[in-house]
């Protein structure tokens, strides 16, 4: 039992959420054969088989598993004791965090100055993904903190509310002054599993208007990009297209939706990694650029 060390715990951990000795190794910044051998000297020390092979995927058995759910929260404590101690100054690692454009265009960079300039440490991930996929990274650990557009309703997640963005119906001057929607125009939107498509269907459908078409990108820059080039009309966030209707650049071409889009932080609801769990007390502290 002398051989075995705190960070043999973290390695079952890690394995356990992550599913696989490489995610692991990744996530704890070392090699997958590193991992496997702790793995092989825990299962030396204690006499038993904690994981099996399962396809690409390592399964903890029945002992492992319980092994594992009694670590958990005496790990999470030790952390915490730790870190809480000295006022999370002396906190490292690497936190993973998934956020949409309109989020990373508002709240974020000043999220990221704020956890630079108080947590030197920690080392941020960051990845610019639509919500339904990193809804989804979210629930497999590979992502520990997602800013997303909500309401999200779902019994493994954790969200607080950040506020909610105003959206604009937007075409190039030229396309307003040209008469706008008085002629069949191209209709641009995110694709249809994000809310921004769906106000832009319902507010559509409100003015009776059927658009010559209705194409989807997955980046709102580039959305942006097309209809300041005259490609038809779109609803945009209004904080991101900003300067552009103050310069001219772009027109309001409808009247604005009622409908606001609402952003949430969330975490994993088991959720226990006391760095994690900071940042997300943190996260909810913010506010949208409305």
């Amino acid at each position: 039992m002398k051989r075995i060390a705190l960070y043999h715990f973290e390695t079952l951990l890690w394995i356990s959420r992550l599913g696989t000795f490489r995610a692991a190794a990744e996530r704890m910044n070392t090699s997958q054969p590193a991992i496997s051998a702790r793995v092989r000297e825990i299962e030396e020390q204690l006499g038993i088989a904690i994981f099996r092979r399962e396809g690409r995927n390592m399964v903890l058995t029945a002992r492992g598993r319980r092994l594992v759910q009694e670590c958990e929260p005496l790990w999470a404590g030790f952390e915490k004791v730790l870190l809480t101690a000295s006022g999370f100054e002396g906190a490292s690692g690497v936190v993973r965090i998934g956020s949409g454009e309109i989020a990373a265009a508002s709240c974020l960079p000043g999220f990221v100055h704020e956890v630079e300039r108080d947590l030197p440490g920690v080392a941020l991930e960051l990845e610019l993904d639509l919500t339904a996929r990193m809804f989804q990274q979210l629930l497999a650990g590979t992502i520990d903190l997602a800013f997303l557009a909500g309401p999200v309703a779902s019994p493994g997640i954790r969200t607080a509310p950040i506020g909610s963005v105003g959206l604009v119906w937007a075409a190039s001057r030229a396309t307003v002054a040209a008469g706008g929607f008085a002629r069949p125009l191209p209709v641009w939107s995110i694709p249809d599993h994000s809310p921004l498509h769906g106000v832009t269907v319902d507010s559509l459908g409100a003015h009776a208007i059927t658009p010559r078409s209705l194409g989807t990108c997955n980046n709102v820059r580039m959305l942006i990009d097309i209809i300041s080039g005259g490609g038809g009309a779109a609803v945009l966030p209004e904080p991101m297209i900003r300067p552009l209707l103050a310069n001219g650049t772009l027109a309001e071409v409808l009247p604005r939706p009622e409908r606001t889009i609402r952003f949430e932080a969330a975490i994993r609801q088991t959720e226990s990694d006391p760095l994690v769990l900071e940042l997300f007390r943190r996260a909810g502290e913010l506010r949208m650029d409305t």
